[in-house]
């Protein structure tokens, strides 16, 4: 299932950027991210019932917390945030590169921090390669 899991995020990834690249500029942002988030609900309410883990609707609910409305907020960011750097002139080659780099450093404190990661000194040389990496892509 790792292999699995990361093989949907790629496939996933790859007809976001494009979708995200190809949608028309003379097109309210708000309005396709409306038609966008309709869409996803369609095909979470099928997955609930696909995924049916306990007998009934509201036991579906139980146990939600704040995760699932700050994750809410953060998809929308993600999303407008996406549409924007593709719409000021950001290529598809380089723009997911920069953003997914920057979140990957910006990742390291949080983990180390909040969550108890280590870093070993193959992470490091990896962040000083990431860092490396950056300053050649925007110069």
């Amino acid at each position: 299932m790792m292999f699995v899991s990361i093989a949907i995020i790629v496939l996933s990834n790859i007809f976001y950027h494009i979708s995200q690249k190809s949608t028309p500029e003379a097109v309210n942002p708000f309005s396709t991210l409306f038609i966008t988030y309709l869409t996803a609900i369609f095909l979470t309410l099928i997955g609930m019932f696909v995924y049916r883990q306990q007998d009934n609707t509201v036991q579906v609910f139980k146990g939600i917390t704040w995760t699932s409305v700050v994750l809410g907020v953060a998809i929308l960011g993600l999303e407008i945030g996406t549409l924007l750097m593709y719409r000021s002139g950001w290529q598809i080659s380089v723009g997911a590169l920069v953003a997914n780099i920057a979140l990957a450093l910006l990742l390291i404190p949080i983990g180390i921090f909040l969550y108890q990661e280590t870093l070993s000194l193959n992470k490091i040389i990896g962040i000083i390669l990431c860092v490396v990496g950056l300053y050649f892509i925007n110069r």
